[in-house]
């Protein structure tokens, strides 16, 4: 450090060359007075804000933008209402593990008990329970250290959100910039690696099973374990099932992969079912059908790969632990699995195939219908088909996003973004935004609920002042469908009540945004709007009128668990 004397900069300053150093590149957030010297830094130094008409939009802009880059996501909101409203992509963040650093603007510290504007709420001991950890900082010459422990934090394994609040006096404060130095080292890259006498056993067990499938979710795509994952399935010819992210790891065309996680309730149960799993960066609970994983048979031996020790054996036991990570633990599981004779698993490949192929038959009436209103798996059918390649796809709402589950398909991971354990519906246009931030050559196409996209219905102008040509797709059957759906079984036709949404035209609230929109209201109009939206260039909405009456297949065996 410097002790000769240097000219006088803000806090707020160093928070931007914090973010400099740790090769932050850009920024969502929605402006307040208590932030000015942050956005003015960012002006400064070139790092681009993505400002949006709604905190929760810029929460979970940031949200998207660390699940497609891999990497560290970035939110900006104020004090008071602006923290409030982030708080729901804070939770989202938290159960999913998604590294996000959220600076939250504060009162200044010498207005404590004064009852001034946006204060008397503790920031910090709200966000303690739902971020991997929060803090106050109370001296402008600690913010390097501060901003970079956050960020360290955030994306070391397992990666979470973290928020650092920062009450405007300290972000105000002229400090010696020669006085101040910025940490060099702040993202970490050094995964654990797997024991080897737990590779030895689970080759072991790989090699001696009859049916074995490998799942893989989010904590495999984070480790970047796409390369090592398809060396291993084609050494061992181990079917794959993906979920999350995680999708693509193994490209959707491969003969070995299997489909989503709910996929596997199609398969034979009992003696002719799955007797082992290798489980990569997988969390059982919701996804795997509760806290007893159901679609994993109980007498199948898991072998349970994570890089956080605490969701090894949490709700099925373990015949083999790895607490590692994905990748390092696939590229040893590969080294020696060269070394291997393995059984002709094309017996049981077939069984899968044949089990796709049966649940494509099952649903097939669906697609063949001819009058009505469009069902909703023509619809995404329809969509699916008319992507561009190498299309982002965002899935919203409480039941549109699982018919899209049934027809996704992905060949490169981190291209499926869509719901996970918070389960809050309306995050779609804000992951959107920042997935087509992170990806600008790549086309964005987000499928949302009607009632989901009511949340956020204002940043089809965000979309439009940042000229992010995303296509948003409203699944419109007037209603709150799940819910609809579950007083319907639970409570009987009779006693619906507060879930039916009636009639409303979000294209046309798009075009006064000066989108590209359509409605659609038979099944022969969507593919030409889609290709009309895409080509033109700009933010589109396409409003698709659709049968409310059917059941995602999904969500039946979700509902099975109430």
């Amino acid at each position: 450090m410097s002790t000769k004397p240097g000219r006088m900069i803000a806090g707020g300053e160093l928070v931007v060359r914090t973010l400099i150093q740790a090769n932050v590149a850009r920024v969502f957030g929605l402006h307040g007075a208590h932030l000015e010297t942050i956005f003015q830094a960012c002006v400064d130094h070139g790092i681009p804000i993505t400002d949006t008409r709604h905190e929760a939009a810029a929460g979970h802009a940031a949200e998207a933008y660390a699940r497609v880059t891999r990497g560290l996501g970035v939110a900006m909101v104020t004090a008071g209402p602006g923290f409030t409203n982030v708080i729901t992509s804070l939770a989202s963040a938290y159960l999913d593990r998604t590294p996000v650093l959220y600076l939250s603007g504060a009162a200044a510290l010498r207005d404590t008990e004064t009852n001034t504007l946006q204060a008397g709420i503790d920031q910090v001991a709200i966000a303690r329970p739902i971020t991997k950890w929060a803090e106050r900082v109370t001296v402008a010459r600690e913010i390097p250290r501060l901003v970079a422990h956050a960020i360290r934090l955030a994306t070391s394994a397992p990666t979470g959100p973290v928020l650092l609040d920062l009450p405007s006096d300290v972000l105000t404060t002229m400090v010696d910039e020669a006085s101040v130095a910025i940490p060099t080292t702040i993202v970490l890259n050094s995964p654990a690696a797997p024991d080897a006498h737990a590779v030895t056993a689970a080759l072991d067990l790989l090699a001696a099973a009859a049916r074995p499938v490998i799942m893989v979710g989010a904590g495999a795509y984070r480790s970047r374990a796409e390369e090592e994952l398809l060396k291993f399935v084609e050494a061992s010819g181990i079917p794959v099932y993906s979920d999350f992210e995680a999708h693509g790891l193994l490209p959707s065309n491969h003969p070995l992969h299997g489909g989503t996680f709910h996929k596997m309730a199609d398969l034979p149960t009992g003696n002719e079912g799955i007797d082992v799993v290798l489980a990569l960066g997988v969390r059982f609970g919701l996804f795997t059908l509760g806290g007893g994983g159901r679609l994993v048979p109980a007498s199948a031996k898991l072998i349970h790969v994570e890089s956080d020790a605490r969701e090894i054996g949490r709700l099925r036991d373990a015949a083999i632990p790895i607490a590692a990570d994905p990748r390092a633990t696939l590229t040893a599981l590969t080294l020696h699995a060269r070394e291997r004779r393995w059984p002709d698993r094309r017996a049981w490949q077939s069984v899968i195939a044949e089990a796709k192929s049966a649940r494509r038959k099952r649903l097939s009436p669906a697609l063949e219908r001819k009058a009505g209103p469009i069902h909703p798996l023509q619809a995404v059918t329809a969509i699916v088909e008319c992507l561009p390649a190498d299309t982002i796809v965002v899935g919203d709402g409480a039941e549109s996003y699982h018919w899209l589950n049934e027809v996704v398909h992905q060949d490169r991971p981190g291209s499926y973004l869509t719901h996970g354990f918070l389960g809050a519906v309306g995050f779609g246009m804000g992951l959107a935004i920042g997935a087509q931030t992170a990806e600008p050559k790549r086309r964005v196409l987000c499928l949302v609920g009607d009632g989901a996209v009511g949340f956020t219905l204002a940043e089809f102008h965000t979309m439009m002042r940042h000229k992010l040509p995303i296509v948003v797709v409203v699944m419109n059957n007037s209603s709150w469908g799940a819910s609809q759906h579950f007083q319907e079984i639970v409570s009987g036709p009779a006693r619906v009540v507060g879930t039916r949404l009636g009639e409303a035209r979000y294209d046309q609230v798009a075009a006064a945004f000066g989108c590209f929109a359509r409605r659609v209201t038979k099944l022969e109009e969507l593919g030409p709007a889609l290709r009309d939206a895409f080509a033109s260039g700009t933010a589109a909405c396409v409003d698709v009128a659709i049968d409310v009456a059917p059941i995602p297949p999904e969500v039946e065996l979700l509902m099975s668990q109430f």
